[in-house]
């Protein structure tokens, strides 16, 4: 009997290259270790477990067979990166996962060499492990790639760009599909469909578990033979596959949770393979982990919680989300309007049309991680006499803008883009940021571009989408809770850019536009106890302006102050447009735009983040004494 160490194996692993040393066994072990230290550590950071979970043999296995940083391992998305985190020399850090200074909740190049490429959207993967395999054979950097991405991924159109490219070029490359027949939501589309007919058929089954080696550790003279087999048993349950006719060698589907059956064929493939691979490993999300396991959306996103128990502890909270104010909204307006669909890109729940899909299931699409297919898709619902709403986060729409160009706004469908998580949202960091919708919407003809000062507002502003039927809009509102104000009954629809004025003052103007409202009147409280109240307003559309409203601010004060959540160009700068075409500045009017700065926000806590933005009520305060000329004691840095 062998004697173990009784130390844990993980506390002998500092980096990929301490596996290499361990047998099978030892292997499975270790993996047992990393799973329970990732559950450990993110019941104390919050993070994505479900998806780590379900690739911990994988990431072992991986790490055990390839040479990272050498070999660059690029895992699609980053859900699933915290196990490959600790197995890199990041165990120390783990438990600073999403916080302020702290290890990064998705793989990022300047935290890493074994972090090759960064990411934090989907479906990227193997094209840029295509491009590291392509520079390779053009002298770049030595190693292979590897792109491991999953099964809810490969609904976007750009895996297969890069899969044609791939096996047209035919370089050597390794794609690992970690089907776990779920992303975030339960996937939909005809490739989920393809992949659970590919391993459920009995023959291919029964194949499976009769050539659990690899071909090619066979004796030379009975590879043949077997791989005759393959393709006749493969034919019988599929009639062939997609991945071989893209060009790519086809291993699978294998256990992913099965460490001997993982290190042998991937093994085998980096020993002998020429060509683009792709290997199919079959995973549980939320693995080994039973609170996880059990629920809905197997632990893919958590608040910190109890190990034991996989309660969440979340901060109470009396006002209600403005995500469920949007659902409810427009679960309202759909029951009077039959007319109203709505459609997201793989992201029900978090969009709040999971709700929605309960009340209207015949009304509401999923379309998968496909968000220009959902824009185009909106604006032939549009096109047919139908009101579209579109609901995406504002990073996700970015990757449909082309298609909102092009088959929305030149064409005027009224398509109703609900833009979830607009400004900065916390713990994702930079890659979830809604920084760029303002500006990238405000900028094209015959928009309507709101956003809700608080959830009242957005209820009105749903309801003034719905009436808009002549053509295009979005509304935007944040992540997380409203600030406690009245509810209406029913939404409002809201004369079409126009303004409202908040509180009367003198000296300056502010003209906030989407939720720094709230910071603004904080702002506004403490200038008073100086003497310096300012006239607040509240802009409610970005596109078309309230000319109106911003002459009249501009012309009875002495600066005019905008504020919004979004990058430069946007809001601000359509401000200053307008005050340059009326010639107010020749009036010497003092003008300054408070936007995000020109660089990308690490994760932290939102307050956090907007403080080092100086969009918090501290900020607010210093930028009208700053254009007043009034010294500050204690002035930030």
């Amino acid at each position: 009997m062998t004697d173990r160490p009784k130390t844990p194996l993980l506390d002998r692993v500092h980096g990929p290259a301490d596996l290499k040393h361990l047998g099978e066994a030892d292997l499975r072990a270790l993996a047992d270790e990393v799973r329970a230290e990732t559950i450990s550590a993110v019941s104390v950071t919050g993070g994505h477990l479900g998806a780590g979970l379900g690739v911990v043999e994988l990431t072992v296995a991986l790490h055990a067979v390839f040479d990272s940083p050498r070999d660059k391992i690029i895992w699609d998305v980053g859900h699933q990166c915290y196990p490959h985190k600790i197995l890199t020399g990041r165990r120390e850090r783990i438990r600073t996962l999403r916080q302020k200074g702290g290890l990064s909740g998705f793989t990022r190049r300047s935290e890493s060499p074994h972090d090759p490429f960064g990411a934090a959207h989907s479906s990227t993967s193997i094209s840029a492990a295509l491009g590291f395999a392509v520079a390779r054979d053009l002298g770049g950097a030595a190693g292979d790639a590897v792109a491991v991405i999953g099964d809810g991924a490969m609904s976007a159109g750009m895996a297969y760009e890069a899969m044609n490219n791939a096996g047209h070029l035919k370089k050597r490359l390794f794609v690992v599909l970690n089907d776990n027949e779920m992303s975030i939501a339960p996937p939909v589309g005809a490739m989920s469909a393809y992949l659970t007919r590919l391993y459920t058929g009995a023959p291919f089954q029964e194949f499976r578990a009769a050539a659990k080696g690899a071909i090619s550790l066979l004796p030379e003279p009975f590879q043949e033979g077997a791989r005759r087999a393959k393709e006749m048993l493969k034919g019988m349950a599929v009639g062939g596959t997609l991945f071989e006719e893209l060009g790519f060698s086809y291993v699978g589907p294998i256990d992913g949770h099965d460490i001997g059956q993982l290190l042998a064929v991937l093994r085998t493939v980096h020993a002998r393979a020429t060509g683009p691979v792709l290997i199919h490993v079959l995973t549980k999300k939320g693995k080994g982990y039973g609170p996880a396991e059990r629920a809905a959306d197997r632990g893919h996103a958590t608040a910190k919680f109890d190990v034991a128990t996989g309660i969440q502890k979340k901060p109470p909270s009396n006002a209600p989300a403005y995500t469920k104010v949007f659902a409810q909204s427009l679960i309202r307006e759909a029951e009077a309007d039959e007319r109203i669909v709505a459609i997201t890109a793989a992201m029900p729940d978090g969009t709040g049309l999971d709700l929605f899909a309960e009340r209207f299931p015949r009304r509401c699409f999923d379309v998968g991680i496909a968000e220009q297919h959902a824009v185009t898709f909106a604006a032939g619902l549009a096109a047919a006499g139908m009101k579209p709403f579109c609901a995406l986060y504002s990073t996700f729409l970015q990757r449909g803008y082309d298609q909102i160009v092009h088959d929305v706004a030149i064409q005027r469908l009224p398509v109703r883009f609900a833009i979830d998580r607009a400004g900065l949202v916390g713990a994702d960091g930079a890659t979830h940021a809604g920084a760029f919708d303002v500006a990238f919407l405000s900028n094209l003809p015959g928009f309507v571009v709101m956003a809700a000062a608080d959830e009242a507002e957005l209820v009105h502003m749903v309801a003034t989408a719905v009436a808009i039927d002549d053509r295009p809009s979005a509304l935007r509102y944040p992540r997380g809770e409203g600030v406690g104000v009245e509810m209406p009954e029913r939404g409002e629809a809201l004369e079409i850019g126009r303004g409202r004025i908040i509180a009367e003052g003198g000296r300056v103007a502010i003209l906030s536009y989407g939720t720094r409202l709230a910071e603004v009147m904080a702002a506004r409280e403490a200038l008073a106890a100086r003497g310096l109240a300012p006239t607040v307003a509240d802009a409610r559309f970005a596109k078309p302006l309230d000319r109106d409203l911003i002459l009249r601010l501009a012309r009875g004060h002495e600066a005019l102050i905008t504020i919004e959540e979004g990058a430069i160009g946007g809001f601000g700068s359509h401000v200053a447009q307008c005050l340059a075409e009326a010639g107010v500045f020749d009036r010497g009017l003092k003008f300054r735009a408070m936007v995000l700065p020109d660089s990308f926000i690490d994760h932290a806590d939102p307050a956090a983040m907007y403080a080092e933005a100086g969009l918090d009520a501290a900020g607010i305060t210093a930028k009208v004494l700053e254009v007043l000329g009034v010294a500050v004691v204690g002035a930030r840095a």
